[in-house]
């Protein structure tokens, strides 16, 4: 491999964030939208959740379906080239993954995944979803759901897309 292919290729790999994704801010518009009040960047919880709901005892990861290998996703694919190399980091991924979440759950927190494929598909659904796993209601009781959906609309995918290109534009 050459310098200049060298150079081009880690020029590609700084440019992918690991904070204010599209994805990240979808959900935070989400759950704002719907009246949650969230912190981010809790260091001290295990796994650097992306969002924290201490209200409600809640810690959000919001995976990018690539780097955290979410099964049957399209976008999961594996790399041609060091294939060795990339398959122990996604096995590394997805141990550490499960770790965090469960010495998360063994210390009383409730823990909710969002793919990246889901936070860009359908924010209502994503949004009927954070309601049901932050309440626990898990689809028993539907009345504090539409209340909530129905009072903080959600919007449309399209400004949603929108408001995360703002956002996303301003910490570059």
């Amino acid at each position: 491999m050459d310098i200049f292919t060298r150079k081009k290729r880690s020029w590609i790999m700084g440019r992918i964030r690991s904070k204010n994704t599209k994805p990240e801010i979808i959900v935070r518009s989400v759950l704002h939208r719907m009246g949650y009040r969230y912190s981010l960047g809790h260091g001290k919880l295990p796994g650097s959740p992306d969002i924290v709901l201490p209200k409600h005892r809640t810690a959000v990861f919001v995976h990018g379906c690539f780097w955290h290998r979410h099964k049957g996703c399209k976008v999961a694919t594996m790399p041609k080239t060091r294939v060795g190399f990339w398959k122990k980091k996604f096995e590394r991924n997805i141990e550490r993954d499960k770790r965090n979440l469960c010495e998360l759950r063994r210390l009383g927190w409730k823990t909710i995944v969002i793919w990246e494929c889901q936070a860009l598909k359908d924010p209502e659904k994503l949004g009927r979803r954070l309601i049901d796993r932050i309440t626990g209601l898990n689809g028993c009781s539907k009345t504090s759901r539409k209340h909530r959906m129905l009072i903080y609309e959600i919007p449309e995918k399209k400004e949603l897309l929108k408001i995360a290109e703002k956002r996303a534009d301003y910490n570059t």
